[in-house]
């Protein structure tokens, strides 16, 4: 199998494999120390860790109670990050996320401005029923997103490093809400569907934190490590099948390229930054499941978080009752 190797990497391939081991034992420890927690949900631990470790944000999509906050606060201290949470609601403004300038004065009268930093610098920040907010404060928290800092009084001011944001969505309510623009969905490196529990997953629950004590995290990495380790991740190799599957599949989603299943049923379809969140969370995964070597599996695996919140049906795939599921399942299919 070819190899293809990041155009930047300093590293030579054995060197590469020496840290992959390494950081497969800290990336254990991490999954080991949510366990402990988090019940059942391998998929939804598994993608938003995935998302963490290749450096990117991800939107977690459920009806409550499905333990999404749980999952964010458990991640934060496992992952040793300093953790907030924003509850999103239609009369957050701007400065109540990225903060704002108030006016001192010393001693002898002189006045002056100090910026007061919000909730949006953390490490790993929380945004809790994001899509309550008005257009103005998510577009506050897009550059946030995008750009790592943000900008107050003209004045430019960084965010941590590394900083994630972990946003909840309820897809049940849609009173008083307002749908995230594509523009801001595209940002996210995922979509994380939260589904119900396993009949073992909710009776573990029933018993572990209905009583006095319940389980708790332990920090296992710092933020240090985890910068790291998304910097190994970078520059995993990545097969020549690889690369191809993902071009193939990323590309097969778009109408008009010729894909039959593309034509008759896709708006619009996602664009590069697709492929670049599969190249990235692939070598993710890989680590993720104790593999030095990403695969096509894991293409696969990654095809529906990774693409299902960055396309769009027409109108005659919704009157058919389609969703964005069933049209990646096919190009799937078609695929393999």
């Amino acid at each position: 199998m070819t190899l293809i190797a990041p155009r930047d990497s300093a590293l030579d391939n054995a060197a590469i494999v020496a840290l992959a081991e390494e950081a497969l034992s800290d990336v254990a420890d991490v999954k080991a120390s949510i366990g402990r927690v988090i019940f059942g949900q391998e998929s939804v631990v598994e993608q938003s860790l995935v998302a963490i470790l290749a450096g990117g944000h991800a939107l977690l999509v459920g009806v409550p109670g499905l333990a999404k906050t749980k999952l964010v606060e458990t991640l934060g201290v496992a992952l040793g990050l300093d953790t907030r949470r924003i509850q999103f609601t239609p009369d957050l403004m701007p400065s109540d996320i990225v903060g704002s300038e108030v006016m001192d004065q010393d001693e002898n009268g002189r006045r002056s401005f100090r910026f007061v930093r919000g909730p949006v610098f953390a490490q790993l920040l929380m945004a809790d029923e994001i899509n309550r907010a008005s257009p103005r404060t998510q577009s506050a928290l897009l550059q946030s997103m995008q750009e790592y800092h943000v900008t107050v009084a003209g004045e430019r001011h960084d965010l941590p490093s590394p900083f994630h944001v972990l946003a909840t969505q309820n897809p049940l309510e849609q009173e008083g809400t307002y749908p995230l623009p594509e523009a801001q969905l595209d940002r996210f490196l995922m979509q994380v569907d939260v589904f119900y529990p396993s009949i073992e997953a909710e009776r573990r629950i029933l018993l572990e934190t209905t009583g006095s004590q319940e389980q708790a995290a332990v920090a296992v990495l710092s933020a240090d490590r985890l910068k790291q380790i998304q910097g190994l991740i970078r520059r995993i190799p990545v097969g020549e099948s690889v690369v191809e599957a993902i071009l193939s599949l990323v590309r097969s989603a778009r109408p008009g390229n010729g894909n039959k299943e593309a034509d008759a049923h896709v708006a619009w379809g996602p664009g590069p930054r697709a492929s670049q969140a599969l190249m990235t969370c692939v070598r993710a995964r890989a680590l993720f499941d104790g593999r030095l070597s990403p695969s096509i599996d894991d293409v696969m695996a990654l095809a529906e978080p990774i693409l299902q919140h960055r396309m769009a049906l027409n109108f005659s795939a919704r009157a058919d009752g389609m969703s964005v599921r069933d049209v990646i399942a096919a190009l799937k299919r078609a695929a393999a």
